[in-house]
């Protein structure tokens, strides 16, 4: 199992930009993808962006060239660079690490994004 905890959220104006950070623990750091997830009210949750133990990385089609996903080995931490935020952003934020059946199987508790007009 992996400890997640997540950070960098807040309240932002439409077009600004925030970092938001996931910092684990527990299962070997360099050995799963890490993910994130946002949930809006009244939505489902929905894949945002994810980062494989190789780095290489995927986004969904509303984070493409807004959104960059890295992460930092020494620091056991993954990020989320979000720009050019819009309303439609305003969600909790969650990060989740994948096991080796390629399911999200440790969650965060989230941290909250809220964009205004």
């Amino acid at each position: 199992q992996v400890q997640l905890v997540e950070s960098g959220g807040g309240l932002v104006q439409a077009g600004g930009s925030l970092r938001l950070s996931c910092t684990t623990s527990g299962r070997a750091y360099n050995t799963y993808t890490l993910g994130w997830f946002r949930q809006a009210p009244g939505k489902e949750r929905e894949f945002v962006a994810a980062i494989s133990s190789s780095g290489g990385t995927y986004y969904a089609e509303s984070a493409k060239g807004r959104f960059t996903v890295s992460r930092d080995g020494a620091k056991n931490t993954v990020y989320l660079q979000m720009n050019s935020l819009k309303p439609d952003d305003t969600a909790v934020y969650y990060c989740a690490a994948m096991n080796t059946y390629f399911q999200y199987d440790s969650w965060g508790q989230g941290t909250q994004v809220t964009v205004s007009s």
